[in-house]
């Protein structure tokens, strides 16, 4: 009989630490996710602001909204992180960017999702068949195509 191989450490880490969000969210009504895992500009004097604005992508606003992005992550992650390692550090970074980001220009809207660390992997996967410094057309679709998908959910 063959064994369960956690092939995947960050990738996979990510998916049950934004499930047990959801069931938290879910436990308490959602008081967890408005709290602790949606970034929205607060004051710097908050210690959960810094939770929130690392801890956004973790959130999800439904079981809709987690599959969305889980099955994309759970898709291109792991070849991303076999082929680069660890992808703690781009989770992180692109976390905390788009925080501030979103504290910065839309200081009335809250954010939530991994909808941005979901963007950060498919560009990664898009800059692996870069050659002789050109740029790939599949990167240049890959984010116009996401980019107007995700503008379009927010307006819509």
């Amino acid at each position: 009989m063959k064994k369960l191989q956690y092939n995947s450490p960050v990738i996979l880490t990510f998916f049950l630490l934004s499930l047990g969000v959801l069931l938290l969210d879910w436990i308490t009504g959602g008081w967890t996710t408005l709290h602790a895992f949606c970034v929205y500009r607060s004051s710097l004097a908050d210690p959960l602001f810094y939770v929130r604005l690392f801890g956004h992508v973790l959130g999800h606003a439904d079981f809709d909204h987690f599959l969305g992005n889980m099955l994309l992550l759970l898709v291109i992650g792991p070849p991303l992180e076999e082929k680069y390692g660890s992808l703690l550090a781009g989770i992180l970074l692109t976390a905390g960017v788009s925080g501030i980001l979103q504290c910065v220009f839309f200081p009335g809207s809250a954010l939530l999702g991994a909808s941005g660390i979901v963007f950060m992997l498919i560009m990664l996967a898009s800059l692996a068949g870069m050659k002789d410094g050109r740029i790939p057309l599949t990167l240049i679709l890959a984010a116009v195509l996401y980019l107007g998908q995700e503008v379009y959910a927010m307006v819509a």
